[in-house]
């Protein structure tokens, strides 16, 4: 299940608006009263945007779930890319090796990365 936060995210923006999280200057502000109910909306300033209905919000959970899941994957590839300086270095010695396509070591890095860490 995808959290509020995500699913606050996608209400406002398919709405036009942001969710600014920020705590004392943010838009919204969400609570978990270690209740065991959850997390929960406690306050709501979005200029001109209703406060979501439970309804609204579990309309958002299928597509909160994927922005989770690929920025999980994001994460993952950027930590298996490595360094920009050794990415840089082998594009140079693609460059010098005159293989600035699919059979350089950088591009063949790079698939590998993105095929063991595939987004939806």
């Amino acid at each position: 299940m995808a959290s509020l936060s995500t699913k606050v995210k996608l209400y406002c923006e398919a709405n036009s608006k942001v969710a600014d999280f920020s705590r004392g200057t943010g838009n919204v502000a969400l609570q978990n009263d270690s209740d065991e109910k959850g997390d929960y909306i406690a306050n709501w300033s979005v200029d001109g945007l209703t406060k979501p209905t439970d309804s609204q919000l579990a309309s958002y959970d299928t597509a909160g779930n994927t922005v989770e899941k690929n920025n999980t994957v994001r994460a993952t590839r950027k930590a298996a890319y490595g360094d920009i300086g050794d990415q840089l270095d082998l594009l140079y010695k693609d460059i010098v090796a005159n293989k600035l396509d699919t059979t350089g070591e950088w591009a063949k890095k790079i698939k590998a990365v993105k095929d063991a860490n595939a987004k939806e």
